[in-house]
């Protein structure tokens, strides 16, 4: 079967349906939500969908046919449909990337490569894994310093043993580290695989105060991380948690110098809150939240809710000082709520004024903790991460958004202010989520609204308009191609004018599945594209041989 392709543009979701007969793969014309300025070209994403299917033997055909204009378009010769068998390639349209300017590849390591003793796990096999990475040219490797191994007994006992086997381990290689100052619990999100929780010390504090936590409008606590309502309150032994976080960062800088003076460690990432990210737990697992849900606000501990009040009276209107009572629950809609539905409450005098309240707090954590980190790390890059909160993104209010403390209403910019406090502090901005597709979400989860595309689209024009360098992650694990070239595509972007690109891109992790065979060659060949070298098999997608079932 002989494929030409045709480039073309056009907004419409892809389907693939199994049935009995042989399976078909529908495209439908439909809206895709407001993108604020995003561009709809798809580049390579239908294409490639189309390809899957073809190899898979499942026909190719379109619903409400209408004229198609500027997509890729897949044309067949049926009278070649037997001869093409045989090849071991599909063919399809995909970008080259050779030439392009080189964006270094990072590779996060397992969450518990470090153990609560500080004590390296499998030294052995992670060398080994090491230099598998270090052959197809990986440029370094992230590196969580967890808060909760560290200074785990005693306050201002630091112990960094571990670390620093780990870190001459890696040096001894070649490669480059890019450290994050972990202030938070590993252990109850998606992909965590220990549990590592806030040092001893803290959680006996957190036991006769246990408004140190985060809390909803039920009074259930988030032990993940601390709440910023401490940030200035002298409750953690006689320290704020300001000066905790810098004595921690302080200790780091003193104890590595030698890395930072050979250029090893290339950047700090400070952890800002849940999962490391600027954001509040507003979706925690542990509380019973599943997604699609639109989470709940997290600003009922005292010190907040004191926070709250103080504003309010300063509005002049003292009764606002309270928290919005009909955001129902973690598993909420929108549209079920009096508060997130179109022309809800989050517009209403009351909302604005509290929404810019909630996102105001977590706009001034970051200044604060960044204003410590550059102090600590003075001279040496710095960044900060923020989460993709994609859910909801084509309605108007925007609910997973603002209840994780982005106020990024449909009549609001949530992530221009945040991108100002990062440049004041000349931070980079890492963002995630990048490899994730608006079409696919719409197959896998149409009543979400998701719109993963238009996010990152924002999210990095913010930042490049304020001119920070972007950094970017994958929020799942990847190993397919069409995964790979979504991240290439944002990673440079196509005929930016002022030629823009990320300033890196960390893989999210190390593990037995991504070092697998076909795997590897998958993810070795998006290091080479990533770097912006030719490759063979551009456009050539391997033929997955299937055995039929009698």
């Amino acid at each position: 079967m002989a494929i030409r392709l045709i480039h073309s543009v056009v907004a419409c979701p892809v389907s693939v349906k199994l049935g009995t007969p042989p399976a078909r793969v529908f495209t439908r014309r439909s809206r895709v939500g407001e993108w604020r300025g995003a561009s709809t070209t798809l580049s390579g994403a239908r294409p490639l969908v189309f390809a899957k299917a073809k190899h898979r033997g499942e026909s190719v055909e379109e619903e409400n046919r209408a004229p198609i204009q500027d997509h890729h378009q897949l044309l067949a010769d049926d009278d070649d449909e037997d001869d093409d068998d045989d090849e071991p390639f599909v063919r399809f349209d995909e970008r080259d990337f050779a030439g392009t300017a080189s964006v270094p590849v990072y590779v996060m390591l397992p969450l518990g490569v470090i153990d609560m003793e500080s004590e390296v796990v499998e030294p052995e096999v992670l060398l080994d894994q090491l230099r598998i990475l270090k052959s197809v040219n990986v440029d370094g490797v992230m590196v969580d310093c967890w808060w909760g191994i560290v200074e785990s007994h005693t306050p201002q006992v630091y112990n960094w043993s571990g670390y620093k086997k780990l870190f001459h381990m890696i040096r001894q290689l070649g490669l480059k580290i890019q450290v994050v100052m972990s202030f938070h619990e590993c252990g109850g999100n998606v992909g965590d695989d220990v549990h590592i929780q806030l040092p001893q010390w803290v959680r006996e504090i957190g036991q006769t105060n246990p408004d140190i936590y985060f809390t909803d409008r039920a009074g259930m606590r988030n032990s993940e991380c601390l709440t910023w309502g401490i940030d200035k309150q002298r409750v953690l032994r006689g320290r704020t948690a300001l000066e905790v976080y810098f004595d921690y960062m302080r200790s780091f800088r003193v104890e590595f110098d030698e890395f930072f003076e050979d250029k090893i460690i290339t950047e700090i990432e400070v952890g800002l809150g849940p999962c490391g990210e600027l954001r509040y737990p507003s979706y925690p697992a542990q509380h019973g939240w599943k997604y699609p849900g639109i989470g709940e606000f997290q600003c009922y501990d005292k010190y907040l809710m004191k926070s709250l009040k103080e504003a309010a009276e300063v509005r002049g209107h003292s009764f606002w000082g309270r928290g919005p009572d009909n955001t129902e629950s973690y598993n909420s809609t929108p549209h079920g709520t009096g508060f997130f539905r179109d022309g809800g409450d989050y517009d209403s005098y009351y909302g604005r004024f509290f929404l810019n309240w909630y996102s105001r707090v977590l706009i001034d954590h970051g200044d604060r903790v960044l204003s410590m980190a550059n102090l600590a790390f003075e001279g040496n890059c710095i960044a900060a991460k923020l989460s993709g909160i994609h859910w909801w993104y084509k309605t108007a209010s925007h609910a997973a958004e603002l209840t994780a403390g982005f106020y990024n209403s449909s009549n609001r910019d949530g992530y221009g202010p945040i991108a100002a406090m990062l440049k004041k502090h000349e931070a980079a901005l890492n963002f995630t989520c990048v490899e994730l597709r608006t079409l696919a979400q719409h197959e896998d989860f149409p009543e979400a609204l998701a719109d993963p595309e238009g996010l990152v689209w924002q999210v990095l024009n913010a930042a490049w308009d304020a001119n920070i360098p972007v950094a970017s992650e994958n929020a799942l694990p990847c190993y397919d191609r069409e995964g790979y070239n979504k991240i290439l595509e944002n990673a440079k972007p196509l005929n930016d004018p002022d030629g823009r690109h990320l300033s890196c891109f960390t893989y999210l992790r190390l593990n037995p599945t991504l070092l697998e065979s076909q795997n590897f060659i998958e993810f070795e060949r998006f290091v080479k594209r990533m770097h912006g070298e030719a490759v063979s098999d551009l456009g050539l997608l391997p033929r997955i041989k299937e055995t039929k079932l009698e």
